[in-house]
């Protein structure tokens, strides 16, 4: 009752009036009741995809301090309208000042002191006992603000081309998983008005890319030491050219498409037109389960890193002499259910990127036990907070996600035990459907 859309058609809103608006008009500017409504309304709405994800409205509506959003199914027919207050933990964990000083910053320099600003919040909300996956989502939607805005600032200082493009991320930053300890992983999509073009404005496009690139890791997003970054040519493609190496990576999956997969299939739009990345998402979601030998590659990938768990429940170490009797938490720990859950969504067609909410939606999909799903989120819960533990307590990149056992409580081993146990049993789960 606060607000209501404004169509000739339900394929076509015009804008969105509400109440304050009509009852500052007929109070204040002594409007008439029979003007016509459209008048007084926001012209051109803000709208998502009805299934774009809550995390994407919630930045969206923060970003643009907006009282609302409108909704659209995807054939743009009017679908409904999302207020703030319809989303859960909407600025939680005291973000509203952290979100205006994001906003004000005018200069890349600022927006480093705010992004360290965040990670020590972040702290001390973990500290404070904030859950793995929630703490992750405020801070994956607190350094898409600053990302978004350091992408602002750097495009100001750029002659672009007048074509449409959209910022990509992809990785742990696609996943909504970042935490404290995250490196780019990043493209550009953009549409020439002639694919003859196409080089032209991939030209014009790299050194705003790579400024940003630069500018993101001034904010303590470490540049990618594989380069899946904007500002490399390889990953600033045209649309055509994206469905051509996501095709490419589907139909011939050799072991650098796996990894490639593992990677660029997380992918959501960041900043600029959403409509790219929407429309390259709706083209792929029902690719990866027509093709039978690319999913099998991929568990064939997922199932060569198994959990670090040995013989009779003992803990296998890879650290090797620099790192002797630890276990790499991200490699042998956290990736075994990201992959899992990466392979069931891409099979089943789910849009969504982040792993638990992947593991939930596709457990009623391939008849998995309830209890089943709930003892992996458990699980992945578990490694992910011994992860952020060993972020904080800093080290080289390398350390970061690396644990040593005989560092745990008696309990933590014994959980990490079970961990690993989960992990076993949803690579058992893969083998069973996809290699036999």
């Amino acid at each position: 009752v606060q607000a209501g859309v404004v169509a000739e058609t339900p394929d076509a809103p015009l804008g969105v009036v509400t109440l304050h608006d009509l009852v500052e008009a007929v109070t204040l500017e002594k409007a008439d009741l029979g003007d016509p409504s459209f008048t007084f309304m926001t012209a051109a709405p803000v709208t998502l995809p009805v299934d774009a994800s809550v995390h994407r409205a919630r930045v969206t509506l923060t970003r643009g301090r907006l009282s609302h959003l409108v909704l659209l199914e995807s054939d743009g027919q009017l679908f409904n309208l999302l207020l703030p207050e319809d989303l859960p933990g909407f600025r939680e964990g005291g973000a509203e000042d952290l979100v205006e000083r994001i906003n004000l910053a005018g200069n890349v320099d600022s927006m480093a002191r705010a992004a360290r600003a965040v990670r020590e919040r972040g702290h001390e909300l973990f500290v404070g006992g904030m859950g793995v996956e929630a703490l992750c989502k405020w801070m994956s939607g607190l350094n898409d603000l600053i990302a978004i805005r350091v992408i602002e600032l750097v495009a100001d200082e750029f002659d672009l081309p007048p074509v449409s493009w959209c910022w990509m991320v992809f990785g742990s930053e696609g996943r909504l998983e970042q935490a404290f300890a995250s490196d780019q992983d990043n493209g550009l999509i953009f549409q020439p008005d002639n694919e003859s073009d196409t080089n032209a404005v991939r030209k014009a496009m790299l050194p705003f890319a790579r400024a940003v690139n630069r500018a993101l890791d001034i904010c303590g997003f470490m540049l990618c030491p594989g380069d899946i970054m904007a500002g490399n040519p390889t990953w600033c493609l045209s649309v055509q050219e994206w469905r051509q190496r996501f095709a490419a990576w589907m139909e011939q999956p050799d072991p650098e498409a796996l990894l490639n997969s593992s990677i660029f299939f997380d992918f959501r739009p960041l900043y600029g037109q959403d409509d790219l990345v929407d429309d390259l998402h709706q083209w792929l979601l029902p690719q990866p389960s027509r093709s039978g030998r690319f999913l099998r590659g991929m568990s064939e990938q997922a199932l060569g890193c198994t959990p670090s768990l040995g013989w009779f429940g003992k803990f296998s170490y890879d650290g090797g002499h620099r790192y002797p009797h630890t276990i790499d938490l991200k490699m042998r720990g956290a990736r075994p259910f990201v992959d899992a859950a990466r392979i069931w969504a891409l099979q089943q067609g789910l849009w969504t990127t982040n792993t638990v909410e992947r593991l939930r939606l596709a457990g009623p999909l391939i008849n998995r036990k309830n209890s089943d799903t709930a003892s992996s989120v458990e699980a992945f819960d578990f490694i992910q907070r011994l992860r952020i533990q060993r972020q904080l307590a800093g080290g080289d990149y390398d350390e970061i996600n690396r644990v040593n056992p005989a560092d745990l409580t008696s309990p933590q081993r014994m959980m990490l035990k079970e961990a690993f146990k989960q992990a076993k049993l949803l690579q058992l789960r893969l083998s069973q459907q996809f290699l036999h």
